[in-house]
Formats: structure tokens, C-alpha cells, sequence
């Protein structure tokens, strides 16, 4: 009997994690996919032990991983969603804030499994659909906060930045003027992760990709949370726009949002 995905992506993630921990503050390659955007040799390393590993135990599944086949796979089989180093300019600078996600869903698109693993904390998200979310193998649950005005949220800004900084900047103090604080630590993956475990009460980014956000989505979801475009509609992860939160404040969130302008472009 093959082992079930969560227990095959449990084990890549915390392998992959083992390389990234041990090659942190080492000699590396960097290189520029662009201004902004960092790959190094261990981002490779890592993708690499991940996508061998779900070959050899799911051959018939698509791998959608963000170095190697970033592309949307087509057709009637299994997709795993695979960032094997989610937080790469933190690597890159010494910063120990970054992630291993892995995300595996139906063919019908709903995600079935997933898993955040942070090695420089130990901490391993997890969640399959309808049996809750757990750090650790522990339960977790979003916060019972009701108000912006009560909440910390988290954020980030886009690679394409540069060219709107103006326009993400108005969402950034937006937020800051109507929570209790905004931070921005590099790592959506690990934000969604927040949100379920009550640290962060919400989360907003533009233009993140499936393997950023696939796995936290459900994470989230299956702590209790709620995640959406920023009209509210069902989420789409090949879609430019997330908000994710506790629930509790993610009407009042909504509301914040469709007062903003709605492209940067």
C-alpha cells in the first residue's frame, strides 16, 4: 500500500529542509531571474530532492515547482505545488526566515494535502482536507480577533515592486492606519502559516504563484480561517490577488480592500 501523500511530503519537506539548514551562512551562487528576484544553487538542491522524491512515489502525478516546471499542468492526474525554498533574499542574507511548501491537489483543483516546513525553527505546518490543521503534530487554530483594529497583519510586496511601489505602498498604509500593526517578513508561505496558528489575525499579497500560497491556503482553511480574492470570491492561485484571515475580520478586511485601486496597472 502506498504511503499517504502527507506522510511522502512530511519527509521531502523535512529533507529539503536539512539542506537549506546546513548551507545557511555558506558560500553560495546567487543568481537574478530578476532586480528582486534571487535563485540559488540550493533552492535547485532542494526542488531537486523534493520532485525526485514525489516521482518515486507518485510517478503518475503532475509537478508544478517553481525553479523547474512553473507552468500549469494540464489533464485529469494529481498536482503537487512545490516551492522548495520559499523565502530565498532571507537565505540569501543570512536571514533564518524561510520555508519548504508542498501542496498536492485533486484534479478538480481542491488541494488535498499540505505542508510548510520552516527548518530553522523545526516547525512543520500541516493539513489534509477535513482533518484539521496541525505545527508539529499538534492542532492548531486561527485567532478570535473581530476588529481590524485588534489585529496584526502581515503582507508583502511583489517582484515587480519597482515599477508600483506607489501603488502597493497605498495598501501597505491603508492597513497600517486601520490594524494594530502591518509586518512583512518575506515569506508567504510561513504568513499563511501565522494566520492559522493565530500568530498573524491576516494576510494580503499581489502576485504571488500556486507554490507560494497552495499549501497555507488549505493550512489555513483547515485551521478555521478564511481565504479569497480581495472581492471575496472563491480563491484562485493562478489568480493575482489573496486575502487570507481568521475569519473574524475578513468582511471588515474586504471592505478596506475595495476602496483601493484595483490594478497597479
Amino acid at each position: 500500500m502506498a504511503d499517504h501523500p502527507i506522510d511522502v511530503a512530511q519527509a521531502l519537506a523535512r529533507e529539503a529542509g536539512t539542506l537549506i539548514r546546513n548551507a545557511s551562512g555558506r558560500h553560495r551562487t546567487v543568481e537574478r531571474k530578476s532586480a528582486v528576484d534571487l535563485v540559488t544553487e540550493i533552492d535547485r538542491a532542494a526542488e531537486d530532492i523534493i520532485v525526485r522524491g514525489l516521482h518515486a512515489a507518485f510517478p503518475e502525478h503532475h509537478i508544478v515547482a517553481e525553479e523547474s516546471s512553473p507552468r500549469r499542468a494540464g489533464g485529469s492526474r494529481p498536482c503537487w505545488y512545490v516551492d522548495p525554498l520559499d523565502g530565498t533574499t532571507n537565505f540569501v542574507h543570512g536571514l533564518p526566515h524561510c520555508a519548504v511548501s508542498m501542496a498536492m491537489a485533486n484534479p478538480d483543483g481542491t488541494i488535498a494535502a499540505a505542508v510548510v516546513f520552516d527548518p530553522f525553527r523545526d516547525e512543520l505546518f500541516a493539513a489534509v482536507r477535513g482533518r484539521g490543521a496541525t505545527l508539529n503534530g499538534h492542532p492548531i487554530g486561527v485567532s478570535g480577533a473581530e476588529t481590524l483594529n485588534e489585529s496584526l497583519f502581515v503582507t508583502g510586496f511583489p517582484y515587480d515592486r519597482r515599477q508600483h511601489a506607489k501603488f502597493y505602498i497605498a495598501y501597505f498604509e491603508t492597513f497600517i492606519l486601520r490594524c494594530r500593526d502591518v509586518r512583512r517578513f518575506g515569506s508567504a508561505s510561513l504568513d499563511l502559516c501565522y494566520v492559522a496558528s493565530g500568530r498573524f489575525d491576516g494576510f494580503w499579497e499581489w502576485r504571488l504563484k500556486p507554490w507560494d500560497t497552495a499549501a497555507g491556503w488549505l493550512i489555513v482553511e483547515e485551521a478555521g480561517g478564511r481565504v479569497t480574492d480581495f472581492d471575496g470570491s472563491p480563491y484562485d492561485p493562478w489568480l493575482p490577488r489573496i486575502l487570507a484571515t481568521n475569519g473574524g475580520v475578513h468582511t471588515e478586511a474586504l471592505a478596506v480592500l475595495a476602496a483601493l485601486p484595483s490594478s497597479p496597472d
